[in-house]
């Protein structure tokens, strides 16, 4: 740690020396380190006190420090305020009259340059509340003409330049579990007055003697409490001294302590700097900062620093700042304080300001407070601190003033911190008006939430907050005792609410305030969705649920409504926008819609789209384009982006745009992780393109191509791949089978995917049945084969045990040959009424669990054919028999007497017509009842060979018609139609043949 530039002692803190030294003597037995601390310390606070620039130290969010600070601004009337906070947070500060507080001043960076990259998004907040020294200071500065502010803290970018990817000192990320605890999000904070100790065991000492539980509470025992009345130079130094004492306590000199350091050199220079560019007298000046940074040791301390530090330039990142709301939930947890303290700490300030009658600062205009009334002209004359006299008492503190004669000889300031430190604690009596309200307040607040408590809870809660005082040595129980009663004496055993007693305490203390920003003090963005709104009616600004109901039938102009709502439902985190009726897809759109609302809730991600774009149409693109040119990138997430961009953006730019770059992208993937996903997002596209355009877009022709090539490369070895899984093969089969007619129309080739099942050559049960049904698929394999395959499987022991995972590859075979139901049925159906209790017992829980894990979207298929062919009523059930074992009845050639297949033709002659008139046939209707003249059979069954050979193949004949020659006497030549009568006759009859 550096060592300041030697200077004199001042006089003034002689006899408290001279103590400590006889202390440390009568402790130590001689001078030891102790020694050293000890008059360190006083050193510390002679240094601070002395120096010609006021120094006003402070701890965040303390009611004694904002009054000290309201009275003291009213007494010197500073000119320039030097405020510790980030200097380019300061152009916000005026937009805090249009603001209710508490809210935080943020800095937020989403595009980084200077960082790395999984840093992003940068936030940094600093939270103000109304019972804060900083608001006081702001307050002052802005309504009052001639006075500037200037803050000198480090910028928001410099936080991120020399702290590491850690909160740094004083500024911690949020981490409280209630909605209102993650205001702040993720966001780094920033606060002028962090004091506590750093030293855990020194932590430890005082609140176990102190008998407290947590340090809020023992600030406020020890600090918040005797300081509430003191003086101004007795503030200031106990506020040195205990910003010395933990500054000196602290261990190691570490990373940490030169950021403090830093901090320090850095805000320094800005003063000096602007103390040399405008040519203030330091003595018209106001330094406010934490008391841990006041007591520095650096060289640069002071306006007669010598240090030379050299402030390093700004990244190139690019910031942006806001105002977004906050509440007391959200400081305590983002700053490591008790649950509630700061809302007691709220109340306190209301009750010092009422008991001492200062008047504080308020800016004109603030929303949440009362209007002030007219401004005097002359500012309050201050009152003597007791014990000074009225010529002592003018005399500016802080060591800035001058003598009178010379006007350059400083005035030694008055050892105040040895009578503080000395005087016995202040024993407030029993304020019992108070404590009762208090008593009968926690037992309604109780009753309310399902407690059984009643008027006797509140004389046993009254009686125990004195017995908890007295033993902790306190006259007047605090508001932590009171709250300590009421747990014991309500809460017994269960909590029958949501809220606990605790809860209840600190919400009739004040409440957890949550602030708001007001709507001009929101970015654009925000603005203009409230613009856009407007025609619902509605207070968004407010907290809570607001329901909109949307009748674009009969309200034409809320269809713009609808389509904010959608992109805010897409952009904001869930529960912003809920949509409780209606739905938006491809093609569709619905013409009512309900929405439950709660942009005031979430009103601070709001104000972080502003920082991104000034519309939602831009802060959406931006966002879908960086998905799709992120580097970690999948096709399925482009092709997500491109379905978002067509329903929320419209038009085919940015959708063309991206669907190319997912064609760029499936070109460079080596696995099939998104097959599904890529199977399901390019069939809705092109299911829409189909029906919404005359003509496919270029880019979905070329997917197709390029999906159908890239699928079959890949296909032997995903069936090879032990980390593939079988619903990752079906869904490139699905691709491969279900976009096959339009590949191959663009020019694609089937020998190419009759190549890759050939060369496929799986181990896994799954895919082997699976590499069966798309071999049925491509015609290599027979149904019956199939059947007979299935049939050795239940037949060889060895296999019964793997059978079930036979049947997770035929139920995803679905995908991608959605025509053998049938066949699965029949699969599931055999094992279940051939195999044995005993075999089929055992993997029937795993058949179950692994058709539910693995294929459960695909089982409504399954059950829907099980249905079709299963007999409807339980009492045919013992009579039915299976299609698949039906003994086939001999086929027999029909009687020659009478007509045979013409029974549907005869039915509907406009279809048979049509037919016959698609296929040239130019015959007429024979006479009703008439003598058939012409040849009889299956006569355009020889007319067209080429289709009779198809049918052939088809039925795995190998027959081909035997002569050329006429027909004669109506027998069809050739033994095709000899050996499949049947198949022949149902031919003739559907081609009209008599």
């Amino acid at each position: 740690m550096s060592t300041p530039s030697e200077q004199p002692a001042s006089p003034s803190f002689a006899a408290l020396r001279g103590q400590l030294h006889e202390a440390a003597a009568e402790f130590s037995g001689g001078q030891d380190a102790l020694e050293g601390i000890l008059l360190g310390l006083v050193d510390d606070v002679d240094r601070a006190v002395a120096e010609p620039l006021e120094i006003f130290p402070v701890c965040h969010h303390s009611p004694a420090s904002a009054l000290a600070m309201a009275r003291r601004l009213r007494e010197k009337q500073p000119k320039v305020v030097y405020l510790e906070l980030c200097e380019d947070m300061a152009p916000l500060l005026t937009e805090l009259r249009n603001c209710r507080l508490p809210v935080a001043v943020q800095a937020f960076a989403s595009d980084i340059d200077g960082f790395p990259p999984d840093w992003a998004p940068l936030s940094v907040v600093a939270p103000i509340t109304e019972a804060s020294a900083e608001y006081q200071a702001v307050a002052y500065a802005l309504d009052t003409p001639g006075v500037e502010l200037v803050l000198v803290d480090r910028s928001s970018d410099h936080v991120f330049q020399w702290d590491a990817r850690r909160p740094p000192d004083g500024e911690t990320h949020t981490a409280g579990t209630e909605p209102e605890a993650a205001l702040h999000g993720e966001a780094v904070g920033v606060e002028i007055g962090d004091l506590r100790p750093r030293f855990a065991e020194l932590e430890e000492h005082l609140l176990r003697h102190g008998k407290v539980r947590h340090w809020s509470e023992w600030w406020h025992q020890y600090v918040e409490v005797p300081l509430g009345d003191s003086d101004h130079d007795t503030y200031r130094q106990v506020m040195f001294l205990i910003g010395s004492l933990f500054r000196r306590l602290a261990p190691g000199q570490g990373e940490r302590v030169r950021v403090d350091e830093d901090r320090e050199r850095y805000m320094w220079t800005r003063m000096r700097e602007h103390l040399a560019a405008t040519g203030t007298d330091p003595a018209d000046c106001l330094y406010v900062c934490g008391a841990f940074h006041a007591a520095s040791r650096v060289d640069e301390f002071g306006v007669h620093g010598t240090g030379d530090f050299e402030i390093s330039p700004r990244t190139a990142t690019t910031w942006q700042y806001g105002l977004i709301p906050s509440s007391h939930a959200a400081i305590e947890a983002q700053f490591g304080l008790a649950s509630g303290s700061v809302s007691i700490a709220a109340t306190e300030w209301a009750k010092n300001l009422k008991r001492t009658r200062v008047k504080p600062y308020r800016l004109e205009g603030q929303a949440g407070t009362k209007k002030p009334g007219a401004r005097k002209a002359v500012a309050q004359t201050a009152t003597p601190p007791p014990g000074l006299a009225p010529d002592a008492a003018a005399v500016p503190s802080g060591g800035s003033a001058f003598d009178a004669a010379t006007g350059s000889v400083p005035v030694p300031a008055e050892d105040r911190l040895s009578g503080f430190l000395r005087q016995p604690p202040a024993l407030h009596t029993l304020d019992e008006a108070e404590l009762l309200g208090w008593s009968v307040d926690i037992v309604r607040a109780a009753r309310r939430s399902g407690y059984l408590a009643s008027t006797a809870d509140a004389i046993a809660v009254f009686e125990t907050s004195i017995l908890l005082a007295a033993m902790r040595d306190r006259a007047k129980p605090t508001p932590y005792d009171f709250q300590d009663a009421a747990v014991t004496c309500i809460e017994k055993d269960s909590v029958p609410g949501r809220r606990d007693v605790r809860r209840l305490v600190e919400i009739m203390m004040g409440g957890d305030r949550i602030g708001q920003v007001g709507y001009e003090a929101l970015p654009p963005l925000a603005r203009d969705v409230h613009d856009r709104l407007a025609p619902l009616e509605l207070n968004l600004q407010q907290r809570g649920v607001r329901r909109a109901l949307l009748d674009m039938a009969s309200r034409p102009e809320l269809r713009a409504c609808s389509d904010v709502l959608w992109m805010l439902r897409r952009l904001l985190p869930p529960g912003a926008a809920r949509t409780v009726m209606g739905e938006r897809r491809l093609g569709e759109r619905s013409i009512q819609e309900s929405w439950d609302l709660s942009l005031g809730t979430h009103q601070r991600a709001l104000i972080e789209l502003g920082y991104e774009g000034v519309s939602l149409e831009q802060v959406l693109e931006q966002r879908l384009r960086r998905i799709a040119y992120g580097p970690r990138a999948t096709t399925a997430e482009v092709l997500a982006a491109v379905e978002d961009a067509t329903l929320h953006l419209g038009g085919r730019r940015l959708a063309d745009e991206l669907g190319t770059r997912a064609l760029e992208v499936l070109a460079g993937e080596r696995t099939v992780d998104g097959a599904p996903e890529v199977l399901r997002r390019v069939r809705g596209l092109l299911a829409y393109y189909r029906t919404a355009e005359p003509v496919l877009p270029p880019w979905v022709e070329s997917f197709v191509r390029a999906g159908y090539a890239h699928y079959c490369t890949l296909l032997p070895t995903a069936f090879r791949d032990e980390d593939a899984t079988v619903g990752q093969v079906a869904a490139m089969l699905g691709f491969l089978f279900s976009m096959e007619s339009l590949a191959l129309s663009l020019g694609c080739d089937r020998t190419q995917l009759e190549l890759a099942v050939a060369q496929s050559h799986p181990k896994d049960p799954a895919k082997t049945a699976l590499l069966w049904a798309a071999q049925v698929q491509l015609g290599t394999l027979s149904r019956g084969e199939l059947r007979g395959r299935c049939d050795e499987l239940l037949a060889s022991p060895l296999v019964v045990p793997s059978y079930p995972r036979y049947l997770s590859g035929f139920v995803h075979a679905l995908e991608p040959v959605p025509g053998l139901a049938d066949v699965v049925v029949e699969a599931v159906s055999n094992a279940f009424g051939r195999l044995p209790d005993p075999v089929l017992l055992p993997w029937l829980p795993t058949l179950i669990t692994t058709l539910r894990s693995n294929a459960a979207e695909l089982a409504p298929l399954l059950i829907r054919e099980a249905g079709r062919i299963f007999p409807a009523r339980l009492a045919a059930l013992d009579a039915w028999i299976p299609p698949w074992r039906e003994v086939p009845s001999e086929h027999t050639a029909p009687a020659a007497s009478g007509p045979r297949g013409v029974a549907l033709p005869a039915l509907y002659p406009e279809t048979c017509d049509a037919v016959a008139e698609l296929l040239g046939c130019t015959d007429t209707w024979a006479a009703a009842g008439g003598p058939v003249t012409g040849p009889k059979g299956a006569v355009l069954l020889f007319t067209h060979r080429a289709t009779s050979d198809a049918l052939a193949d088809l039925l795995g004949s190998d027959d081909r018609w035997a002569s050329a020659g006429p027909v004669a006497s109506g027998v069809v030549p050739g033994s095709l139609t000899e050996r499949h009568p049947d198949t022949a006759h149902a031919v003739a009859a559907l081609l009209a043949a008599p």
